[in-house]
């Protein structure tokens, strides 16, 4: 991709009223632009971070056994009032009457529904287990959004629902997908602290959170320096409390962004919901369920806290939205042969199954440099008169800021290398 014939709005200086570093660096950079308090556009970079997240979400879902379906986020409120969670989500919940006085609101989440689906379809034992999963857009009235796309009205979450017969299912099914969870945020390159947690509104009697500590965010983990335990912890609570495991006063605590949450939620729906099925005893039994969520949209924010440095993101390979730019910096007699070599390097790449953007722009180089730093691809290619003179090429490492010099024949099989 040409960055002439792409869309990104890059910003020299920090945005007004901009706490958090994500926050900062998204908008610099053109990921998302903001429409409204808590609401964001995503730009094509943007978006190409965010389904690069997604993929690598589905194919650890589907490693897990789970299998991908696409609920609506218009959801009756009749089904919510089976629950009773129209009273315990009230406060965030989007709720209207269309047209025909029916009472409906925009989905904050989707456990009724999918308990509403599956019990159209699944009446014998024989037809479980099942384990469905969506990557949706929610919808919460956020009194208080914060951090950006971290606490936004609008946002995207992976949510996965398992169903089984009895509870050693649930639990199987539910180890599949702690195990999953540690494999999606190992490929983020986010080191996660899972905690066992407070299952609050969702229900059920056991859950964990998966947290990002980072120097944003609304949840708080600790760890202790004597034994290695590691719990959540209220952001506001205490600094002097002891450890749970050892009795030792050396918990260190730090903010955390929390990206994940699975639940064993049990039977809370499904009775609820008369999602029932016949076991092979004869007898009509509840599902046993449970839940399996992931923060897509707010895992941008929490990578970028984690790579970054003073000039701008640093992009892991597996979610960068180009892994290679190529800069062609030159002027004069020489300009021409270095627009060829960049052209001929971004075929080359291509066709070697790379993302590449080429910074065409007619800016000067210092402005490149710069934006090359702020949008932190992997690995940088520049072609300027001085090293080509020599017959080089320079290839700069974004995340150790190692530079490269390389002849121009061998750029692309040291890019290979580099990014193997």
């Amino acid at each position: 991709m040409y960055w002439s014939k792409y869309f990104i709005p890059t910003l020299k200086e920090v945005p007004v009223g901009t706490e958090a570093i994500s926050h900062q660096l998204s908008l610099r950079a053109g990921l998302v632009h903001m429409l409204t308090s808590g609401v964001y556009s995503y730009l094509p970079f943007g978006l190409k971070v965010l389904r690069n997240i997604e993929n690598i979400i589905r194919e650890e879902m589907e490693e897990a056994g789970a299998r991908e379906l696409f609920l609506p986020c218009l959801q009756p409120i009749e089904l919510w009032k089976q629950t009773k969670r129209d009273e315990v989500l009230s406060e965030v919940m989007i709720r209207f009457k269309d047209n025909k006085g029916k009472e409906m609101c925009l989905g904050p989440t989707h456990e009724e529904a999918i308990t509403d689906l599956v019990k159209n379809f699944v009446q014998s034992y024989r037809q479980l287990p099942k384990v469905l999963y969506q990557i949706q857009t929610k919808f919460r009235d956020e009194i208080r959004t914060r951090f950006g796309i971290v606490r936004a009205c609008e946002f995207i979450m992976k949510d996965a629902y398992s169903f089984d017969r009895d509870e050693a299912g649930m639990k199987v099914n539910y180890e599949k997908m702690y195990q999953a969870y540690k494999k999606i945020f190992k490929r983020l390159d986010l080191d996660v602290v899972i905690v066992a947690a407070d299952s609050g509104a969702m229900g059920g009697d056991i859950s964990h959170e998966f947290m990002v500590p980072a120097l944003i965010g609304e949840d708080a983990v600790v760890t202790c320096e004597a034994c290695g335990y590691q719990g959540g912890v209220s952001q506001d609570g205490s600094d002097n409390i002891s450890c749970p495991e050892c009795n030792e006063i050396k918990l260190k605590k730090q903010v955390a962004i929390e990206l994940g949450h699975i639940f064993q939620l049990g039977t809370k729906y499904s009775a609820a919901q008369q999602a029932l099925f016949l076991d092979e005893d004869g007898k009509q039994k509840p599902i046993i369920m449970g839940c399996y969520g992931i923060g897509v949209s707010r895992t941008i924010a929490a990578i970028i806290e984690k790579h970054n440095d003073e000039n701008g993101i640093i992009w892991p390979k597996e979610v960068a939205p180009f892994q290679i730019e190529i800069l062609p910096i030159g002027s004069g007699d020489n300009a021409a042969e270095i627009v060829e070599l960049a052209n001929k390097y971004y075929a080359e790449l291509k066709s070697q199954g790379f993302d590449v953007l080429v910074d065409d722009r007619e800016e000067t180089a210092g402005r490149k440099f710069n934006d090359a730093d702020l949008i932190g691809l992997p690995l940088r290619v520049t072609i300027g008169k001085r090293n080509l003179a020599n017959g080089n090429v320079e290839i700069k490492v974004r995340k150790t800021g190692e530079v490269i010099l390389v002849p121009k024949e061998d750029l692309t099989s040291k890019v290979q290398e580099l990014l193997k």
